[in-house]
This record gives C-alpha cells, structure tokens and sequence, in this order.
C-alpha cells in the first residue's frame, strides 16, 4: 500500500491523478491534499479520499474548509500548509503537481523528509536543478518524472546504458497557435490562446505551450532528470502529440514512447513505477490515426524556446528568472493587461536587465525570482 500526499489536488494533474488512484484502492492511501482557492472541489476530495490533513490557500478558506470536512481531519493555509503536506505526513510519496515556483519549497522539505517525488511541477528543476539532485542524491530517494515528455524518455531509458545515448528528442504539439504566422499573433484573445488542440490542461500551462516556454522549461528540466548536455536535447514539433518523446542511441537506433495524449498514462507509471497497471485511456489504434506529421523548430517563430535554451546554457539564477518573468508575463496576459506577444518581450527586457549569480544557493535564488517578477510587472 502506497501512501500519497498531493500538491496542487485540484489542479489538472492533481485531479487526474486523484482519478488515477481512484481506480485502484487497495494500492494507494491519500494521507495529505493541498489544493488552493477552489473550496468546493477540496472539500468534495476530502471526503472522498478522507486524508488526514489539507490545506488551503488563505486562513479564510480554511476556518471555511474546517466545517466541511470530517470530524478529526487537520486543515492547514498557505506557504505553511504546503509544507506541513508535503513533508509532515505519513505518505512516502508526494506528488508535486503545484504551478509555478511556489513549488520548490515544499519539494525540497519532501526530499529532506525522505519522501519519494512524483514530479509534475517542472519549475522546481528549472529554478534549482542544482540543489534537487543534490539533495535527490543524498537522500537517495526516487525522482520520477509526470510530465508526458519526460516519462517518455525516462521510460525509454529503461535498462539502458546513459553512455549509450546519442541525444533526446521532446516533441511538442506547438501549441493553440502552432499555424498562426507571427502577424497573426498579434490580436489573439486570451480564450483563443486557452484552446489547446490536444491536452486538457491548467490555464497557465496552455499559454506556455502556445508561446513555447512549456517546452523550454521542459528542455531545462531534462538537462537536470537525465544528465545530458544542452547540446544533446532537441525538440520537434509534433501535431498530434502521439509519440511522446524518443531517445536515440551511438549505433543510430531510436526507441520511442507512443501513446493517446492523456495525462493518466504518465502519472499512473509515476506512482506504481516499475509496474505497469489497466489505466482507463483507449488504446492507440495506429491505423485510425494514419498519418503522423513533424516539424523542425522554428526558433524565430518561436523565441521563447530560444530564451529558455540560452538561459539553461548560462545557468546560475538565468532560468530562474526566465521562469518567474515568464510566470508574472502570462499572469498579465491572462488578466487582460498586455498582448500575447507582449509575453515574450517582457521575458527577453527581464532576462537583459538580470545580473547572473553562477552557483546561487536557495536565498539567492528566491530573490532572483522576486525580483524577476517585480521587474516584469513594470514592463510592457
């Protein structure tokens, strides 16, 4: 019996990964759930899934959540409340599906806790891959990766030799505007952006693959998860989000991870990881689909991936506040403040104006991302 506290539980990955374990109860015992601001949906999960203690994103939602919730669970708020799930109770492990930075505390106490980690939370390796996989390393937990592209390549990577591998391919969907031309980009609404041609997704994760900085935090992430230079990870653009990532090797050969694109597949293998389980999704039928189509990337069309690359080959605070610009950015965007493309100038004025730190600690790196996204906020 697997004991599991989420973070982020009513979020797209936080529910499909209550979904997933929803079908197999003799296996999983949800100890802890963090959600935020939707009240309703945190306090149907509670009872659903009766964990010992929650936590929400304000004092007031919790005196609220308090009397919804069964006699004897323990509620906690903010930035204390994440840690107290992530590391204070029974689970052994803690899935990481919170948006954004605010996810690399509660990470770190989990590691620090000996919790194995179920990754969905990208930015926590974007901001401080150095530290997690020291700390990763030293506890000798497991680090599995839910994000669809990296369990692809993890997943290619079983029994495999790292010395072996050639270099990595990502594929992308290219996103809500993938057939847009730059002058079309420069009108789009916000409900335009929000319209992802294949993934059921959060808000802010949408309007990142539509920019591209989803794939450029994806290319950071896997820099820390496998090891591999900046040199040896491309991306490909890919339609229909089929083949989920591949890997190819010295001797030429490519082995790939297919699949219909649905989150369950890669979450369900994070947690019953080496054992593969019955999931709900169809099965791929390769002759209905017919044809697959590939693109190579644009890095003109799409100069986010381009920042996210030179940040990640520069490292230090670099992807640090490119990730927070980009956060504080697309906040403004989907607040009606600035233009679609107004993202993407905002990360590249943030990214200018940064004095890079090569080895930052935790400190450091929190007020690099403070100050990234108060300087974001006066850019236009």
């Amino acid at each position: 019996m697997k004991r599991i506290a989420i973070l982020g539980s009513t979020g797209s990955i936080g529910t499909q990964t209550l979904d997933v374990i929803s079908h197999y109860p003799d296996r999983f015992i949800v100890e802890g759930l963090a959600g935020g601001h939707n009240l309703a949906l945190l306090a149907e999960q509670v009872k659903r899934f009766k964990p010992k203690k929650v936590s929400v994103a304000t004092r007031d939602l919790a005196e609220q959540l308090q009397l919804a919730v069964p006699p004897g669970t323990r509620v906690y708020y903010g930035d204390e409340g994440l840690l107290e799930i992530a590391a204070g109770t029974d689970a052994d492990y803690m899935v990481s599906a919170l948006v954004g930075s605010q996810g690399l505390r509660p990470t770190l106490e989990a590691i620090e806790a000996g919790k194995h980690i179920g990754l969905a939370n990208k930015e926590t390796l974007v901001s401080a891959g150095h530290i997690v996989t020291e700390r990763v390393k030293r506890r000798g937990i497991k680090l599995l990766p839910i994000d669809s592209e990296h369990s692809a390549i993890f997943q290619c990577l079983n029994g495999e030799s790292m010395k072996d591998v050639h270099k990595i391919t990502l594929t992308a969907s290219g996103g809500s505007f993938r057939d847009h031309t730059r002058e079309e980009l420069l009108h789009v609404t916000v409900e335009q952006a929000l319209q992802h041609p294949n993934w059921s997704m959060g808000a802010k994760i949408t309007i990142d693959s539509a920019t591209m900085v989803n794939k450029g935090l994806e290319v950071i992430e896997a820099h820390w998860l496998f090891d591999l230079p900046y040199s040896r990870i491309e991306v490909l653009v890919h339609p229909e989000s089929i083949i989920h990532s591949f890997v190819e090797f010295a001797d030429c050969s490519i082995i790939a991870q297919l699949g219909n694109p649905d989150m369950r597949v890669p979450i369900q293998y994070a947690l019953t990881y080496p054992d593969r389980l019955q999931t709900p999704t169809p099965s791929l039928n390769l002759a209905q689909v017919g044809k697959l189509h590939f693109r190579e990337m644009d890095f003109e069309r799409f100069p986010c991936l381009k920042m996210a690359y030179d940040s990640g080959l520069a490292g230090g605070t670099a992807p640090t506040v490119f990730n927070a610009a980009n956060e504080a950015a697309v906040a403004r965007f989907l607040n009606g403040e600035i233009t679609f493309l107004q993202i993407e100038t905002i990360i590249a004025s943030v990214l200018e104006r940064h004095e890079r730190i090569v080895n930052p600690d935790l400190e450091q790196i929190m007020e690099a991302d403070v100050w990234a996204r108060q300087i974001a906020q006066k850019c236009n």
